[in-house]
């Protein structure tokens, strides 16, 4: 039934490509004008920029079908850690050598993390994202077959930040979910934990140094049950009994155990790392992996980056990035 939701929805033409009627409309003006302060002009404008808003059903399909869950290990890895952009990542940190040792002093996130963020996200700000935001939010607000009450509240705060910061709704370009700038924020996150690093006197998330200090900010302040722990690694390779024993949670969002309870079901560092019996840990099992090492410990600051996204591919894709950009040394 959902494949055949889905199918309705990307074959459908554009009845409703004047997004200002879509049912969801009046309560989102309420919204704005209850909980944001927007005044009839401001709600005016929302509503016009809801009619230039063009429904593209093909960003749902992309959605629905991410790289991190679609692909094994083996052929998403290459996609982030890869000869060209470890090379680019190196020359990004000497350029930005500044703004990510500020970044580290404040924050205690290392250099190579947020570079490594920076190059799983947009190829170190090389490339933000085509699609105009609106389109893409309206798009998946009213027309998701099943996030669309999470999209409305994103594009509820889109037209906030566009207010606030004086962006006009149909100039700005993010990815095909509508996330924004060098460090692809959504517009909620834009306006809770996007900084201005640069001091220029405006938050601007294409500006790399204010991209910089927003991936920082955000690994240390987004969830404080999983904030950035200074100088603590992200991952060890694991040493493994051949079977594993039942109870053993695999791939979890959050650390569910310890280096100890692990230790104690016959999990273990591979390579002998000493780490604190007391340590919140997590065991962390690729699929598909069959040319890299497929078992991991996985530590607090692993799910540090999983608030970032909370696909364990796409944690283990800038784990294993930033120890290649770390390892590397980049000058800095």
């Amino acid at each position: 039934m959902r494949l055949i939701a889905l199918g309705l929805v990307l074959l459908s033409t554009c009845a409703w490509a004047d997004f200002s009627t879509a049912p969801q409309v009046p309560a989102l003006l309420s919204q704005l004008q209850a909980q944001e302060g927007f005044d009839a002009a401001q709600l005016a404008g929302v509503r016009d920029a809801l009619k230039q808003a063009q429904f593209l059903p093909q960003l749902i399909q992309t959605e629905r079908t991410a790289k991190e869950h679609t692909l094994t290990w083996d052929a998403y890895r290459p996609i982030a850690v890869n000869a060209h952009n470890i090379d680019n990542g190196e020359a990004f940190m000497r350029v930005n050598h500044h703004w990510l040792a500020k970044a580290e002093a404040l924050y205690g996130v290392p250099p190579a993390v947020v570079t490594a963020i920076l190059g799983v996200e947009t190829k170190y700000g090389t490339y933000t994202g085509r699609a105009r935001a609106l389109d893409a939010l309206a798009t998946m607000a009213f027309r998701h077959p099943t996030r669309g009450p999470f999209f409305l509240s994103e594009l509820e705060k889109f037209f906030v930040l566009c207010r606030d910061d004086g962006f006009a709704p149909t100039a700005l370009k993010g990815s095909y979910a509508g996330a924004l700038g060098a460090a692809q924020f959504m517009p909620s996150n834009y306006l809770r934990l996007a900084v201005d690093f640069d001091g220029d006197g405006k938050v601007d998330l294409w500006s790399i140094p204010d991209a910089i200090g927003s991936v920082a900010h955000y690994l240390a302040q987004y969830d404080r049950t999983r904030s950035w722990r200074r100088g603590e690694p992200l991952i060890v390779a694991a040493r493994v009994p051949a079977v594993l024993p039942a109870g053993v949670g695999v791939n979890a969002r959050r650390a569910d155990t310890t280096i100890a309870a692990l230790a104690r079901v016959g999990v273990s560092s591979a390579h002998g790392d000493v780490l604190p019996p007391t340590l919140p840990a997590g065991f962390v099992r690729l699929d598909g992996a069959i040319r890299s090492p497929a078992d991991w410990i996985a530590l607090p600051n692993f799910y540090a980056v999983m608030s970032y996204n909370p696909r364990i591919f796409y944690a283990m894709a800038v784990s294993q990035l930033a120890a290649a950009l770390a390892d590397a040394g980049a000058g800095v």
